[in-house]
């Protein structure tokens, strides 16, 4: 069976996002020129109402006035990606945590390196905050939609944790 791939793009302060669903979940998001970025295919179907509500959640997002996502996200990746993007979500807004860390809190705390590539497979940009990964020394790593972009949603967040 053939499901359907929805999508429409977003206006960000960091650039034009690709929003990608099922129908029911969110399966990704991209920033234009992201290292492991998608692009619609015909077989695509773009419907901005159908993605209006992980829209108005972004909008917030960015606003200021939102730092948690509700949506259904169903991102697509082997079982050990799938738990660092789960523990991705645990990061309150605001926080960074190192690799090694993240390796610990998932239960393999010698696997920072499979923590970094899973992180940087990680479908769904931004509502799943691997920006939130930062090196043991406090440096900002690799991001696949560029340094910039990292180090503008970090500043954003620590703006926004102040309020």
């Amino acid at each position: 069976m053939t499901t359907t791939t929805w999508y429409t793009t977003i206006v960000s302060p960091i650039g034009e996002l690709l929003l990608k669903s099922d129908g029911e979940s969110v399966t990704g998001l991209y920033m234009h020129k992201h290292k492991r970025g998608a692009t619609p295919t015909r077989e695509w179907r773009r419907d901005d109402a159908a993605l209006k509500r992980p829209c108005a959640q972004l909008q917030s997002y960015f606003a200021g006035e939102l730092h948690e996502f509700d949506l259904a996200l169903a991102p697509e990746g082997t079982p050990f990606q799938q738990r660092v993007w789960r523990a991705l979500c645990d990061i309150p807004f605001g926080e960074t945590v190192s690799y090694g860390e993240l390796a610990r809190r998932i239960g393999q705390p010698t696997a920072s390196r499979a923590v970094g590539l899973a992180n940087g497979r990680n479908p769904i940009s931004i509502v799943v905050p691997c920006h939130r990964v930062i090196g043991a020394d406090g440096s900002l790593t690799g991001y696949g939609g560029g340094l910039a972009r990292k180090r503008w949603l970090l500043a954003h967040e620590a703006k926004g944790s102040l309020i």
